[in-house]
């Protein structure tokens, strides 16, 4: 089956913002809502486990409907951030998502309420359910009361949800332009970035300094934007609930140990080096003593070779398959029922995405494909997003979506298996010379650059709550960028604006370290399978198939892997200076300028 370049469609959701079967949903939605609320006075110490069982599965079903609804709204917006009515649908929704919470919020306190010996007894028996309720049990020490819940519920739509979208609407609204062999285009971010990778060093130059100009005009209100989401996110969580750090936040959702994510962090930044040697030996292929910050994603080698869309498909299809099959028919199935955006549209929401809504529904991913080698590259990430979603739909819609360092695994290992694939189909030197090199600049971006990112993110948030300002923060991003770097290339001033434009820090503060954590991760799983074949699959669908049905360190413990030690996160940056071996191995053939 061909598969065309085209935008989705969303009608598995509803066929459209004025549809009866919109509307009959909210008018359902609202009714559930009611009598959920019932509920509160069945709540009690003791009761039977099968009373406590409908009350969960009632639950499940309004908390499922809700995603829908929220999801349709996030969906149009996200295919035109500059279309009113997805503006204002989506925010009527995240208000209807809030409001709902609300009014369901009691059942959640109740639970984290219960003594521990009781709360055993219900989890015992809820089944799949059990690690949903667990995870709630975490948190209770930052649980404030019932009805100051309810006004940070609300705060929070017309506070840091309406900071990110107002950043979504003014970011997603620029227009680059650029000089193209004589021609200036007007151009997408998504558009614009695909120079970074080109192999004539001044559109590359251009094509930074025209992404930083442009941001650059807005930097004073992004910056505004991100100060009021660091405060309001440090009010709440430190100051008001009690957490020990702002990171801390994100770890307890992500029930992975702050020792673990402190260990992560400072093994990445110690193996800076590495990628430091790395960017020394591109310097030598580029036939320049050092190279520029613009020239880190440089081809060694000149190529303007594309892809089309039909032939990045059945690359990324041909790649899963000779993995398994099940990987394969699960990302055909998303192309096949038409859950793939891949039209490149102004106004479309920049970056990549891909989004599980619920057990019962295909997922729905977002990429604008270009052609590029490293847009086929993302089709694999995402798809592996999609996989992931698909094989944890036996669980229920609490429990089936996986905690973001478990969900960057299916997406890495994907890309892994893309490059192999091809590495195995073309035997020319030439082309195992430039994937090893991408592989490398791929290691980069999603290791050490989103650690480093952290890092930022860690100092940013301190910086913020002692009153800096924007000059302040352009020299701390500055600092990263120099400790992150070394001496192994220039740094360009105009990357001191860099963290303005990078939109995981307003959507969802420390979710970057998920990067580098699945990276390394998937690095040390990817070895086991080169050496085991076969062996290794049921491993790893066990860890892909649990989604969110556990704690992800009993996941991973489950599968044999420990990652609570330095050793461990060492192991995979091992991997990476073998693969840099063979690299400097290769006789330099510098590109001529």
């Amino acid at each position: 089956m061909l598969f065309q370049q085209q935008a989705w469609t969303l009608e598995d959701l509803f066929p459209g913002f004025e549809s009866a079967e919109l509307k009959d949903a909210m008018a359902r939605l609202e009714a559930m809502a009611e009598a959920f609320a019932q509920r509160r006075e069945a709540l009690r110490e003791g009761m039977e486990a099968q009373e406590f069982l409908a009350i969960l599965q009632q639950y499940e079903a309004l908390a499922s409907l809700t995603s829908k609804i929220v999801a349709y709204g996030f969906l149009r917006f996200a295919e035109d951030t500059q279309d009113p009515h997805a503006q204002t649908f989506l925010a009527k929704v995240q208000q209807l998502g809030a409001e709902v919470d609300n009014r369901t919020m009691f059942f959640k306190l109740w639970w984290k309420g219960l003594p521990q010996q009781e709360a055993e007894r219900l989890m015992a028996q809820a089944g799949d359910y059990a690690y949903w309720l667990e995870a709630l049990r975490l948190h209770k020490e930052y649980t404030l009361s019932e009805a100051e819940e309810k006004i940070i519920n609300l705060k929070n739509v017309n506070g840091p949800r309406a900071l990110v979208n107002l950043y979504n609407a003014i970011t997603n609204r620029y227009v680059f332009r650029l000089e193209v062999d004589g021609e200036v285009k007007e151009l997408t971010r998504g558009e614009l970035t695909t120079y970074v990778r080109h192999h004539d060093p001044d559109l590359r130059a251009a094509a930074y300094r025209e992404l930083f100009r442009v941001y650059g005009q807005d930097a004073p209100i992004l910056s505004q934007i991100y100060q009021y989401r660091v405060r309001d996110w440090t009010s709440e969580h430190v100051q008001l609930r009690g957490y020990r750090s702002p990171i801390a936040v994100r770890n307890l959702s992500n029930n992975i140990p702050d020792p673990v994510v402190d260990t992560l962090l400072e093994t990445c930044r110690r193996n800076a080096s590495l990628f430091q040697r790395f960017f020394a030996l591109k310097a030598r292929w580029l036939g320049v003593d050092k190279i520029r910050r613009y020239d880190i994603y440089a081809p060694v080698a000149k190529s303007d070779k594309t892809y089309s869309f039909e032939q990045a498909v059945e690359m990324v299809l041909d790649s899963f398959g000779s993995f398994d099959d099940t990987f394969q028919r699960l990302a055909r199935e998303i192309l096949a029922k038409r859950h793939l955006d891949s039209e490149v549209r102004k106004g479309k929401r920049s970056g990549a995405f891909c989004a599980g809504v619920t057990p019962d529904l295909t997922p729905w991913v977002h990429v604008s494909y270009q052609g590029k080698a490293d847009d086929v590259a993302t089709l694999a990430h995402e798809l592996g997003h999609g996989v992931h979603f698909s094989l944890s739909r036996d669980h229920t819609a609490l429990t089936y979506d996986a905690s973001l360092p478990l969900a960057e695994t299916a997406s890495t290992f994907a890309e892994m298996l893309l490059i192999d694939h091809l590495l195995e189909r073309d035997p020319d030197p030439a082309v195992r010379r430039d994937l090893l090199f991408r592989r490398m600049d791929d290691a980069y971006a999603t290791i050490c650059r989103q650690a480093f990112f952290a890092l930022f993110e860690r100092t940013a948030h301190e910086m913020i709550a002692d009153g800096a300002a924007l000059d302040e923060l352009k020299a701390a991003y500055m600092d990263n960028l120099r400790e992150q770097f070394g001496q192994s290339l220039e740094l360009n001033p105009e990357f001191e604006l860099e963290w303005v434009a990078i939109p995981h820090f307003y959507h969802t503060p420390f979710y970057v370290y998920a990067y580098a954590f699945g990276q390394l991760l998937v690095l040390s799983l990817y070895e086991q399978y080169r050496q085991e074949g076969e062996r290794f699959k049921p491993r790893y669908l066990q860890i892909l198939s649990a989604g969110g049905s556990d704690a992800p360190m009993r996941i991973l413990d489950r599968a044999g892997v420990d990652v609570r030690t330095e050793a461990f996160w060492q192991g995979g940056f091992d991997v990476l200076d073998k693969l840099l071996d063979q690299l400097e191995a290769i006789p330099v053939e510098p590109l001529s300028r």
